[in-house]
């Protein structure tokens, strides 16, 4: 049957392809149990031979006069399924219970298929054969579990259908891992169809063969057969397929690039780009799907536990917990909260712990989302979530699955599933975007605002989704989100500039020359627009153009390139250079208050902790100390003392630090307890040290996503009366401490700090004398030797 479109809906062009599927089975169900008939009769001793009864029909029957009985003919594969577009093949096995002359039925049988043109894949077997070779051959168990009996004797059939299925289910944790690594292999080779130009429908991972090995594995009752969802994903394929075959005649089902219009024009859609959409939103279902299942294979094939052992359950984060492999809801888990589902989800990736279903669908439904502006523990969240790297676009795709994702960020939905026709793009342009943030990950020590880094990486092609330049358009739509985001008006500024100029070093540093001093005044003038944040916006493009051509494809970016690019950014940040460090914060009234009692004071105010003491060596870390005691996170930390100047003479020889912390999880400590503490600390009656040491052994460590190596730089030059030390690192727990300690134990005093936590990165600056109150000076062995105790505190 060939179908022409003549018009009408996708829907209806679809409905006709499965009405012709349906159509043709039924007709090689009649085709083929009249050669049966046939070839029985045929090969029938003389004297035995009856009129045959037509009653085999789709589902089989008994045979008149034992013509038919012990032997059967059974479709597998896609006949079997009611599946089998025009280029499919036959599948055919001819049961048999030693019946005397099958080998003459079974030639009866397949010379007329083969001569009528249909490729055939047939067998003659017994049930006992048939469950031997099911046992060995993997291609053939998957066959033989969607057996349907087409005619002969229907009890054969039965007898197959319920042994084959109770070997599979009797053998499960060996063959489900023999299965696990076919398709791993498979994968390997054909790519991941959602993100390929010209993809396999049926091998590539995400495609049609998935869907049935989906099937297998829930014959065996390890895991639930395939929902709704993944059945709409396969009949979409499916129907693909089938007009690829329509169209070209052929038995591929490779979507090459110039059948793509032809097969969107039978399916009534409206070009090639809505096909591909289509095709990829149905792939990456499947695929979602999948690892869904196999993390239920998984773990039915891990050593069992003991019996009475239980579940573990360990938080990961405020709100989250570990749970036999996967990150659920704490039972305190506020679903009210707007920062919880991105919270939850960046606790997952940062633990390299998949989401559990059933938390991602109760998220979906039921926690609240941020409105605009954003809170401010809503966007750090986002931020921590794109900092875990590549374990991030697993948890991203989850949310993405569950529609979360676009409800999130509306824009969003412009570029789901857009596909890329160009071929150096090995994605679709939102898994590019992602793609493109977890690979800026791993460049958030490089740049001053790790969060701004990482935002504008997610964003910078948010314009393919809309007509003319993706750069201007892009620019327009990131000024709006990252108002929506609750970036201050500074902040919006440099992502629309980041987003406006993302292509800005790259396309200079390949096509013009950088030693030409107008190629470094091209790039000056383009980053004119945000005043002041110039070298800050030059730093940020560099580190995009890294993640952005590293996450489109190896032909896209090279070692050239990133030497180009890396050079053009050093010789623009080296014209813009000359900029001063930032002056000592004020102080505000309620520290000044603060600094007028004799001896120390303390002031706990919900997430805000403010400490006034005599300036002595050590107050920073001891301080910090406490606070990871209580499971607080140092978000923020600014310290003002006696020596930075404007402070001398309103504190006299007072130090001020000025904490924000967050729980680790979990609700807040007692502020009574904290103030306790911090004053105990204060009057040198509290063992910080030991205490935290004490913690530390008692934590069990769990591996976590792989994350870029600290840094610590002595930067020349940024201060005349002090060393000023920048630490980049991944947050944890008492890392302020561990910092502060190792410069202590070096005979070094903190004059200043700045310390912020960006999403999951820590960007710390210390201000730091020796023992007389001077700067360390230029001596390369005392600078290395500052470095390495740092380092390896944080190792």
């Amino acid at each position: 049957m060939t179908l022409a479109h003549t018009g009408g809906t996708t829907e209806a062009a679809r409905a006709a392809l499965a009405a012709a599927r349906a159509a043709r089975a039924e007709e090689l169900d009649r085709w083929l149990t009249g050669l049966l008939a046939k070839a029985a009769e045929a090969a029938a001793p003389p004297g035995d031979a009856a009129e045959p009864s037509p009653a085999g029909g789709t589902g089989g029957g008994p045979a008149d006069d034992g013509l038919l009985d012990g032997i059967a003919l059974v479709a597998v594969g896609s006949h079997a399924r009611r599946e089998l577009t025009p280029g499919g093949d036959l599948d055919l096995v001819l049961l048999h219970r030693d019946r005397a002359g099958i080998a003459e039925i079974a030639d009866r049988l397949w010379y007329p298929i083969w001569d009528s043109g249909p490729r055939l894949d047939h067998s003659v077997r017994t049930v006992a054969e048939a469950r031997e070779v099911a046992r060995t051959d993997m291609k053939a168990a998957l066959g033989l579990l969607s057996a349907r009996l087409i005619a002969g004797d229907p009890g054969l059939a039965a007898e197959l259908r319920t042994a084959v299925p109770a070997d599979w289910r009797a053998d499960a944790r060996r063959r489900l891992g023999e299965l696990a690594e076919l398709c791993r292999a498979r994968w390997e080779a054909q790519g991941e169809l959602a993100f390929l130009l010209e993809p396999d429908l049926k091998e590539a991972h995400g495609g049609l063969r998935d869907v049935q090995v989906m099937q297998a594995v829930g014959a065996s009752w390890v895991a639930s057969a395939p929902d709704a969802r993944v059945r709409a994903a396969h009949d979409l394929l499916l129907d693909v397929r089938h007009a690829l075959h329509e169209v070209t005649g052929r038995s591929s089902d490779r979507l090459v690039l110039q059948e793509q219009e032809a097969v969107a024009r039978l399916l009534a859609m409206l070009d090639a780009d809505q096909l591909l959409r289509a095709t990829t939103e149905a792939a990456r279902t499947v695929t979602h799907a999948g690892e869904l299942l196999w993390r239920r294979v998984e773990r039915f094939r891990a050593p069992r536990r003991a019996p009475g052992g239980g579940v573990e359950r360990r938080p990961v984060g405020d709100g989250a917990v570990e749970q036999d492999g996967e990150v659920v809801l704490a039972r305190n888990a506020d679903l009210k909260d707007p920062a919880l589902l991105l919270r939850v989800a960046a606790a997952a990736a940062h633990a390299g712990l998949p989401l559990a279903p059933a938390t991602v669908d109760r998220l979906a439904e039921h926690a609240a989302l941020p409105t605009a502006p954003w809170p401010a523990a809503a966007r750090d969240a986002l931020v921590s979530l794109l900092g875990a790297g590549p374990a991030a676009i697993g948890v991203w795709e989850a949310l993405d699955q569950a529609g979360v994702v676009t409800r999130l960020l509306p824009d969003w939905e412009r570029v789901r599933n857009r596909p890329q026709r160009n071929p150096f793009h090995r994605y679709t342009v939102d898994r590019h975007l992602v793609e493109a943030a977890a690979g800026a990950a791993a460049l958030t020590r490089e740049v001053a605002r790790p969060d701004l880094l990482l935002v504008g990486a997610l964003l910078h092609d948010i314009g393919k989704g809309w007509p003319g330049d993706h750069s201007v358009s892009g620019a327009v739509v990131t000024r709006d989100l990252a108002a929506r985001l609750g970036f201050p008006p500074g902040d919006v500024d440099v992502l629309e500039a980041l987003v406006r100029h993302h292509l800005l070093l790259p396309e200079a540093a390949t096509r013009r020359d950088i030693t030409d001093p107008a190629t470094v005044e091209a790039v000056i003038a383009a980053v004119a627009s945000v005043p002041g944040r110039e070298r800050e916006i030059v730093e940020l493009l560099a580190a995009i153009a890294v993640a952005d051509g590293q996450a489109t494809g190896p032909s896209a970016w090279g070692t050239w390139k990133g030497r180009q690019v890396a050079e053009l950014a050093r010789r623009a940040i080296a014209a813009l250079s000359g900029g001063t460090p930032p002056p000592p914060p004020a102080l505000p009234p309620e520290q000044l208050a603060l600094i007028r009692h004799d001896g120390a004071a303390v002031r706990v105010a919900g997430t805000r902790i403010t400490i006034a003491a005599p300036d002595r060596a050590g107050l920073l870390w001891q301080a910090a100390g406490i606070l990871a005691l209580h499971r607080l996170a140092v978000r923020t930390a600014r310290t003002v003392s006696a020596a930075s100047p404007g402070a001398a003479a309103a504190n006299g020889g007072t130090a001020v630090l000025d904490f924000t912390a967050v729980p680790e999880y979990g609700t807040p400590p007692d502020p009574a307890a904290l103030e306790a503490d911090l004053r105990r600390m204060l009057a040198d009656r509290l063992d910080v040290a030991g205490r935290l040491e004490r913690r530390a052994r008692s934590v069990r460590v769990r591996p976590g996503v792989t994350v870029a190596p600290p840094r610590v730089t002595i930067v020349p030059g940024a201060s005349d009366i002090s060393t000023v030390i920048e630490v980049r690192a991944h947050d944890r727990p008492g890392l302020l401490w561990r910092i502060g300690r190792a410069l202590g134990s070096l005979g070094l005093q903190v004059r200043g700090a700045q310390v912020d936590t960006l999403g999951a990165e820590a960007v710390d600056v210390f201000y730091v004398v020796d023992a007389a109150g001077r700067p360390l000076g230029d001596d390369p062995a005392t600078l290395s030797e500052v470095r390495e105790k740092v380092l390896e505190a944080l190792g």
